[in-house]
């Protein structure tokens, strides 16, 4: 059995959460939930103040930053936040003006109520909005899972506002056919769940043994399973099909990094069997990233920033050293 099928087991054995009291978003057009500011106090290896950025639809996004300079773009995927980034940020930060966005439904960032109302252009607007609004050029994008999903194509769709890429076990799906048997049955369980164990989860997708502290700020965005509609459906927005919604913009997410010409690291992990084979794609379909080293993150999970955090920044900062913005 792989691992893959290890994690569904688990999953669907996971507990249903207690319910606990939401706090109002503020407005908007939409319902949302925001999560209590309580949640967030004093979690391990998280010294950083709260910022954030209201985006249309009225949803508020939450970023940490650090240091100064040109920004490096930090874009987690599901069911993670800017937190699994803590251990890149100090090294990041001596670099350049690190930002670690938090998508919506996910970390301090307002969760709309209802799982249909999670949609692909519902996270590309806003994070497209968030990097807008925060005015971020010469952006190097740091992204891995739903982070390359969304943050490649908006790198395509602005490449005036970026200047390096850095791609980290992450695909982009352009078949429009199903993937396989281990996705689709995460995505299956996806479709079928009420609840989700995020903790559980992401422990089961890295390789170091995370610590109760460490999961409990993985759980804290998440008082109850009211604030999960965001991961629950997250799975379901990757494109299996020909009419999936996501699919136009993977298709053109490809064609334009097919043509890029600044600089793109790859750096895919040796244990995550979910993404397994995704670096050859990129490093053949991106030009640039034939000119940088065929690096391999020993010892890494899928959640790689987590179990190998500090040697991927070392890599980042060589990265970003080689190839100085011209």
């Amino acid at each position: 059995m792989t691992r893959a099928f290890v994690l569904l087991a688990l999953l669907l054995a996971a507990p249903v959460a207690s319910a606990a009291e939401p706090e109002p978003s503020g407005g908007g057009p939409m319902k949302t939930l925001r999560t209590p500011d309580a949640r967030f106090e004093n979690l391990a290896d998280w010294p950083y103040e709260p910022h954030y950025v209201e985006v249309p639809g009225g949803l508020r996004m939450h970023y940490v930053e650090a240091g100064q300079g040109d920004p490096i773009l930090c874009v987690h995927g599901e069911p993670t936040w800017a937190y699994l980034y803590r251990k890149m940020i100090p090294a990041l930060s001596k670099q350049g003006r690190v930002v670690a966005v938090d998508l919506v439904g996910f970390g301090r960032s307002d969760k709309p109520v209802g799982r249909k109302t999670y949609t692909y252009k519902l996270h590309h607007d806003a994070l497209a909005a968030f990097i807008e609004e925060l005015d971020l050029k010469n952006i190097t994008l740091v992204c891995q899972d739903w982070g390359g999903l969304l943050g490649l194509p908006i790198a395509v769709e602005q490449p005036e506002r970026f200047a390096r890429l850095v791609v980290m076990n992450t695909g982009l799906p352009v078949s429009g056919k199903p993937f396989g048997p281990a996705f689709m049955a995460w995505r299956a369980f996806a479709e079928k769940s009420t609840d989700m164990d995020i903790g559980r989860l992401i422990q089961q997708a890295t390789v170091s043994d995370l610590s109760d502290e460490v999961l409990a700020a993985y759980n804290a965005p998440f008082p109850d399973v009211s604030y999960k509609d965001g991961a629950l459906e997250f799975p379901l927005l990757v494109p299996v099909s020909e009419d999936a919604e996501a699919l136009p913009a993977m298709r053109a997410a490809a064609d334009g990094l097919s043509k890029w010409t600044k600089p793109a690291l790859v750096m895919f992990s040796d244990k995550d069997p979910i993404t397994a084979g995704g670096d050859k794609y990129f490093r053949q379909l991106i030009p640039t990233a034939k000119d940088e080293p065929e690096i391999t993150i020993q010892d890494g999970g899928h959640f790689l920033q987590e179990d190998q955090g500090e040697v991927i920044a070392e890599h980042i900062v060589e990265f970003i050293k080689r190839r100085p913005i011209k």
